[in-house]
């Protein structure tokens, strides 16, 4: 089915709440649960993000089922595994999805995930308005950042273990220590 809207989405999300769903192109995309792995590097982002904005109210932190409305010509209503929006965009919640593009937005590779198909996600809020976005991959434990203007991997700040991600155009004194978001892994005593 094509050509479906956001009143489309909000109806099939009443009658099947248990499925989380992206309008995409006029089409509602199903998505299926992420794996473990991707979901507990996802979790480990928003708490690091949430931790640092909240007490200084520079604005949301949003997990995996927050929707945005896109600015584009269908209206996508997308939902990146994490995202934040500074507080003079939004200065009060919604209950409905988010009328804009998060300043920043996360995507963590899960076992049923493309490469190709996350950076295409990326740029498209790129080309939108989002000011970074970054590819997650628990795999090979990199990152690739993104800010407008850069497409392609070539082009992309890879990180790895050892580096910080910083924003200083979003969260001056911020930083996130690359090797601390993966899953830890517990030693048998």
């Amino acid at each position: 089915m094509s050509g479906l809207t956001i009143k489309d989405l909000e109806k099939l999300q009443k009658q099947l709440p248990d499925y989380p769903m992206e309008l995409v192109d006029g089409e509602i995309i199903v998505m299926s649960p992420s794996g473990l792995e991707s979901d507990e590097v996802a979790a480990e982002i928003v708490r690091q993000l949430g931790n640092w904005v909240r007490p200084r109210k520079l604005g949301r932190v949003a997990a995996s089922s927050a929707g945005y409305v896109l600015p584009n010509a269908e209206e996508d209503v997308r939902a990146p595994d994490a995202s934040f929006i500074r507080a003079e965009r939004l200065r009060r919640t919604t209950s409905k999805y988010a009328q804009l593009v998060p300043d920043l937005m996360f995507e963590v590779k899960s076992e049923n995930d493309t490469l190709p198909r996350l950076r295409q996600k990326i740029q498209e809020f790129l080309q939108l308005g989002t000011q970074v976005g970054v590819l997650v991959d628990p795999r090979t434990q990199t990152l690739e950042v993104y800010r407008p203007g850069v497409e392609g991997v070539e082009k992309a700040e890879i990180l790895g273990n050892g580096d910080r991600l910083t924003v200083p155009e979003l969260l001056p004194g911020w930083e996130m220590i690359v090797e601390e978001i993966w899953a830890p892994v517990f030693d048998e005593d």
